[in-house]
Parts: structure tokens; sequence; C-alpha cells
């Protein structure tokens, strides 16, 4: 190459660089040796090397909206519907989730929320009449959904207030007892407790029920103990289930926090829905009214009513525990920086990432078929306890990769998923184990009965 042909090629190249930024760069890298290195690569390389420079240099994209509806459910519900569920999330984003850990530690409930969430107008969202919307078995399930999103302590609370307490006179009581109850609880003027698990009775109640009661005149005399009894220590009524002396069959009664012979006492030193408050109950010789006998339970089959009813809630319960987690480590992964860059972008955290939402997408199109069986009037027992049993275990799956996304973070309260982790092993629990729940199952599936 001639003289002239080289100082062409030196000038057209001055021409071409930024001379200001070339000194910049020389104070950060040997210029000799890096031109030494990129001269030897191969053009496949330095193509690749100069499209990861581009993406790095470039102005970075915002990152998808963390949203774990992926299939968009809840686009199919009706305007006014969805302005309900929206409604109900930004009461738990904004009043209890600046609380949850507070609260959850101390083992307090927040009390104050309860006027706040009366304004809602969501108590018996099913029921018709006595004050209720009359609205869809669906619309109820995203409302579980949307609490347990943010705190499952509060979902809890709720369910067994507006499901399981409320449900029971509505199902059971007669129709004075819908009139006279019903409207104040609605309003949450009067809160609600259901008691029918017992210290050495739980998946046995149908049978082993050891609460009993003893008709006396205009009065019906209730002894026996109830445990785990959610919202008791400060609930105005509490639906006691207990066994009656004279036909062995189940009664329901609507027993009054000031009833004589009746005592409520906090459970202590819980690992799990540490916000809500679960009592030990003692009946001794507490006299209940025959008008506050519910009129319609009869036998354990009534009680089963109500179980299925709120089973399909538990299910959806678990759904918003899931989904609450996995948004959770979803956001999480997008702000922690590991080796200069988001761990979203690895490929381990994506593959779990997208378990998870597989996970929990399973969940959602499971729960929504139920909740349109039930608004159907074809909801079995068999349909509600699958659906327990299966969005449970994928909740507990959920909740553990989710832990496992914040590593060592994830054990403090301050990042919420360890409050979640608890959460999922008392919903994973509660309203029918899975084993029970299974044999439920199994034996519609092939007729025959493994109960013992």
């Amino acid at each position: 190459m001639s003289f002239l042909e080289s100082f062409s090629q030196i000038r057209t190249l001055l021409k071409n660089i930024d001379l200001d930024a070339l000194g910049k760069l020389s104070k950060k890298v040997d210029l000799n040796r890096m031109m030494g290195v990129v001269s030897k690569m191969s053009e496949e390389d330095l193509g690749k090397m100069l499209k990861f420079m581009e993406a790095g240099s470039g102005k970075k994209k915002a990152p998808p909206v963390v949203n774990g509806d992926f299939y968009e459910l809840s686009a199919t519900l009706t305007g006014e519907d969805r302005e309900i569920q929206l409604k109900v999330r930004d009461f738990m984003e904004t009043e209890i989730r600046p609380i949850a850990n507070e609260y959850w530690n101390k083992a307090h409930f927040p009390m104050h929320i309860i006027p706040l969430m009366a304004k809602l107008n969501i108590c018996g969202l099913t029921y018709k009449g006595y004050g209720c919307a009359g609205k869809s078995a669906l619309l109820e399930g995203f409302v579980a959904m949307e609490m347990a999103r943010v705190d499952s302590s509060i979902s809890t609370f709720f369910g067994v207030h507006s499901g399981l307490a409320m449900g029971s006179i509505y199902l059971c009581g007669s129709e004075e007892q819908k009139q006279h109850w019903l409207p104040v609880m609605q309003r949450m003027e009067l809160i609600g407790a259901f008691g029918l698990t017992e210290p050495e009775v739980g998946s046995g109640v149908a049978g082993g029920l050891t609460t009993t009661c003893e008709r006396v005149g205009d009065e019906w005399i209730i002894n026996g103990q109830k445990k785990w009894i959610g919202n008791a220590t400060f609930s105005d009524i509490t639906i006691i289930w207990a066994r009656d002396l004279a036909d062995n069959q189940v009664k329901g009664f609507i027993v009054r926090k000031e009833n004589p012979g009746f005592v409520a006492e906090k459970m202590q030193d819980k690992m799990a829905l540490r916000t809500v408050q679960n009592a030990l109950i003692t009946l001794t010789d507490c006299r209940v009214p025959e008008t506050d006998r519910l009129q319609n339970a009869n036998s354990f089959k009534d009680t089963a009513n109500v179980l299925r009813m709120t089973r399909a809630g538990v299910a959806w319960q678990a759904v918003g525990c899931g989904r609450g987690a996995y948004e959770l480590a979803l956001k999480y992964t997008l702000e922690r920086k590991q080796f200069g860059r988001p761990i979203a972008g690895f490929q381990l955290v994506q593959d779990l990432l997208v378990t998870m939402l597989g996970d929990l997408t399973a969940m959602q199109t499971l729960v929504y078929r139920l909740s349109q069986l039930q608004d159907g009037g074809v909801l079995t027992d068999e349909h509600a306890s699958l659906a327990k049993v299966f969005s449970t275990l994928r909740m507990r799956s959920i909740v553990d990769h989710a832990r496992e996304l914040f590593g060592g973070n994830g054990i403090l309260l301050e990042y919420d998923i360890a409050r979640f982790v608890a959460d999922a092993e008392a919903i994973y629990s509660y309203e029918g184990t899975k084993e029970i729940n299974s044999l439920i199952v199994g034996r519609a599936i092939t007729g025959e009965s493994a109960f013992v």
C-alpha cells in the first residue's frame, strides 16, 4: 500500500471517529489491546458484540405490567362487576397492604378497617334480599381472590363473617331469623363467627361431633368446646353446631357473645393467619332460646350445604394467595440486580416464573369454571373438593418458588413473601384437609367410599 493510500485511509478514519469519545474510552481500556482483540474476531462474533452493545446503550424499555391474570379472565366480568372487583383491589392496596405486616406480626386484628370495609357493600354478595346484592358466585370468587392477593388473614376474616356465619343463617335460618340478622350483618354492624371444629374433632365432625345440645322447655342447653374459631374473640354472634342428645342429629344455633356459659379465649402463638383472631370456645350449660336455633338446620347435611358453598370460596382464596406471591416475586426479580443486571433476565429465574404462572393460570381457570357451576345451581361436593385440593397444592408450590426467588430476603417480613408462605399452610388445611377432600372426589369417581 502506497503512502498516499495509507494517508487517505487515515484521513477518512479520522473524519468518522468521535475523538472526544475515543479519548474517554482510552481512559477506561487499553485501546491497542482492544483493537488487537477485535481485529481477530470473526464477522459473526463482531455482529453479536455490536448487537449487545447497541442494546445496552439504547433507551431501556419499560418492563411489562406485573399482572397475574395472564388469560385476562377478569375481562369477562360485566362492567359493573369489574368495577366492584377494582374497588376491592383499591381498598386492599390502600388500606390493608400498608398495615398487613404490622398487624400480622403483632397477631392483632385492625378493628378500624371494619367500617371502611362495610362501605364496599360486599357482604353476603350472592344472597338475594336482606340488603344483599344478589350477585354471581363468580364475582364473589374474584372478591375473595383480590383480598387474599394482598392479605389472606383479611380474606379469611371476611369469608368467615360473610360466608360461613351469614351463609348459615341464609341457608338454614327461618325467614324471621334472616330478616333479623342478615341486614345488620350485611352492613357489618354485627360480626359473625362459625363454630364447627372441636379440639379433638376436625375432619370427623360429620359423625363425631362431641358438643351436645339438649332441649329444656323453650331453651337449649349446650355443652362442649370449639377450636380454631375465626373472629370469635370479638364477634357478636357465633354459629354453634351441636349434636342433639334426643335424636343424635346435628343442629345449629345463633349464640350471642353475652349468653351465659359462653367463653371465647384467644389462641396464641400461631405461625399462620396471625391477624385472624382464632378462639377456643368453651360452652358450659350455655342456654340458648329456641328462637335462636337455626330452624332449618336439622342434620349434618344442612351443615354440609354451608361448607360446600364456602369451600369454593377457599379455592379462590388459594388462587389469591398464589397470585399475590407470584406478583411479588415477579416485581422483585425486575428490581433485584445481580452481576450488573436484573435477575429477571436469568434463564433459571424465568423458568421458575413461568412454572408459577402456569400453576396460577390453571388454578384460575379451574375456579372460574367452579363458580360457573355454582351459578348454574349444579355445584356438587366433589366439584368444590377437587378445586380446593388442586388449588391449595398449586398455591403451596407457587409460594415456595416465590420465596426461593427472594433468596435470603424471602425470610424477612418486610418483603411480604414470608407472610404468604406461612399463610398458605393454613389455607391448605382449613375447610377440609387435602386427604379428606381427595376422598370426597374419590368416592364420586369410583362409587366406593374410602372413609373410615
